[in-house]
């Protein structure tokens, strides 16, 4: 059975935070994490948005997923989300395109190490090279307003696992998420291939070179012997569409990002 869900994207009247006062309003505390049943709407299993078919995960354990986050706002503050909540741009909330809903998920900006847990309750972002949206009040935590997107990590909550094993709740008083600090200020790769040849890291190599990316580079690890064919460090999510873009015309589709 197929269904047509109307998600954050779809209207035509300009996106944007809060004016005033609620614009430098005090953070919120993050999403506690609990078990919740799966809701009764927004759930499929399958939907369709302009034209195209998603198909909701039986579950989200286990998913973890590099990519651009986005947020949205004021536009649909107060609107019914995809699971008939009503949108609070000031709660800590996500929308994401086949996570079950509900699902508690650990963000973590892959430049400046911040994390923040969210509830996704919403469908989308139905845009090219996004993997989830956030609430403005979540996209603030991440310090992504000004830009309005990010290169991020996203974890879900397993709560088959372990309570000490299990990312918590972040406070404003306390971070009680760990935060590496190693990972404060990491360089930000897309990762094509990794081989355990080195005539074959050399041919993917000369295809990016080949195919105008000149950034491209071989990066060696031993014990055993693998070569990681990388492009980078990216600078932004600019440069990040624009690569997946031109990888796309080499038939590469789906590369990784890693973190060095």
């Amino acid at each position: 059975m197929f269904a047509t869900i109307a998600s954050c994207g779809t209207s035509e009247v300009r996106d944007g935070a809060p004016a005033g006062r609620a614009a430098s309003a005090g953070l919120p505390d993050d999403a506690i994490p609990r078990p919740e049943p799966r809701g009764r709407y927004g759930n499929g299993p399958v939907y369709e948005v302009f034209g195209k078919r998603y198909t909701v995960m039986d579950s989200a354990s286990g998913y973890k997923e590099r990519g651009v986050a986005s947020w949205y706002g004021k536009k649909f503050h107060g609107r019914p989300t995809s699971s008939r909540e009503i949108y609070d741009m000031h709660a800590m909330t996500a929308a994401h395109k086949t996570l079950p809903l509900p699902t508690y998920v650990q963000v973590r900006n892959l430049r400046s190490g911040k994390s923040i847990i969210v509830r996704v309750n919403d469908r989308g972002p139905f845009v090219d090279n996004r993997i989830i949206d956030l609430s403005y009040a979540a996209a603030r935590k991440l310090d992504m307003i000004r830009d309005g997107t990010s290169i991020v990590e996203v974890t879900a909550i397993n709560f088959d696992a372990p309570e000490g094993n299990r990312p918590t709740r972040n406070t404003r008083s306390r971070a009680a998420v760990a935060e590496p600090a190693a990972i404060h200020g990491n360089k930000i790769y897309i990762q094509v291939g990794a081989f355990g040849s080195r005539e074959n890291a050399h041919r993917s190599y000369s295809m990016l070179k080949t195919g105008g990316i000149d950034d491209a580079l071989i990066h060696k690890s031993e014990a055993p012997a693998l070569y990681r064919v990388r492009i980078g460090p990216i600078s932004g999510v600019v440069q990040f569409d624009r690569l997946v873009k031109r990888l796309a015309g080499l038939g590469i589709r789906n590369p990784i990002l890693v973190t060095q």
